[in-house]
């Protein structure tokens, strides 16, 4: 297994990427494509073709397979829950992939959270590298999260670890309106700083129809409105994040998505957090992903061809 070429795959909710590492970790190829809509047959297709065509580029005899998708695996049942696509939710996943894909894998199909490869990516050899926990946060379509403790991705017993976006927000005010969510809860993080929760927050209170990186766009070019939502989410990140910092204190925090691009996020937000943490000084870093938004198709792979 340790001469297979690694694929890996991140499925997010808007794009799908793959990658092919050699047993080196050299990247061999690297494709990425829109995800098919809530369709989760159409999904499957897609997920398959990508491996197709890149084992027949590469003329790969066999291959390793590491995915990581917007939910997790059940312990219980083997099927996805707490997947924001919620077309996967109570899909047999792993087995409708290894069904298809069988032939040529050498070791079964390892699927994990999104958030999680991410994070497995940053503290191998990313932002994370050298810290002994890691708390990595996937902030785009969704609001997921992940950790790596002493090297070792923590997933725990329910396969739940890291999932602080279906958490309430901490220290809502009573300006910030609690919205259902798709997990069933209401007032979820994830509803206030995935970008769709933003975007749906700003434009409740502005009337402005606008993308999360387009009212990011407009605050740095100087949009008054714009920058008093952009500082409105970066208070209730710095609220969300204090509450991991009070119950696991670690030692970095790594955020990947699409909104950790936002830059005046790791100036700002670890002032705000400040107030909410308990203790007299937080010297937690908050950090950008190193490897960006690629990172947790690098975790992936580097998932699939672990034993």
């Amino acid at each position: 297994m340790t001469n297979a070429i690694r694929l890996g795959i991140d499925l997010g909710g808007t794009k799908t990427e793959i990658i092919a590492l050699a047993p080196d970790g050299n990247i061999l190829l690297r494709q990425r494509v829109a995800t098919p809509g809530n369709d989760y047959q159409a999904i499957v297709n897609c997920l398959c073709s990508l491996v197709e065509q890149a084992q027949q580029q590469l003329q790969a005899g066999t291959y390793t397979l590491g995915l990581g998708i917007p939910g997790a695996i059940s312990p219980a049942t083997g099927k996805v829950k707490n997947a924001n696509t919620t077309c996967l939710i109570g899909q047999d996943l792993t087995t409708d992939l290894q069904t298809r894909l069988g032939a040529q894998l050498a070791a079964p199909i390892r699927i994990a959270n999104d958030a999680d490869c991410m994070v497995l990516s940053e503290a191998s050899d990313g932002a994370g590298a050298g810290f002994n926990s890691v708390f990595g946060v996937i902030i785009g379509t969704g609001c997921g999260g992940g950790w790596v403790i002493n090297g070792q991705l923590h997933r725990g017993p329910n396969a739940i670890a890291g999932e602080w976006g279906h958490n309430p927000l901490p220290w809502r005010s009573p300006q910030d309106e609690a919205w259902a969510c798709y997990c069933g809860q209401q007032g979820c993080i994830e509803t206030f700083v995935s970008g769709p929760g933003f975007a749906r927050h700003a434009r409740a209170a502005s009337g402005q129809s606008l993308t999360a990186q387009q009212w990011y766009q407009q605050a740095q070019d100087g949009d008054a409105t714009s920058q008093t939502q952009v500082q409105r989410y970066q208070q209730w990140l710095a609220q969300a994040l204090a509450s991991v910092i009070n119950v696991m204190d670690p030692e970095v925090i790594v955020l990947g998505g699409g909104l950790s691009n936002w830059l005046s996020l790791y100036d700002e937000v670890p002032k705000l957090w400040e107030q909410f943490v308990f203790s007299d000084q937080v010297s937690t870093p908050l950090r950008r992903a190193q490897h960006g938004d690629s990172s947790g198709v690098r975790g992936a792979a580097w998932l699939g061809g672990t034993a």
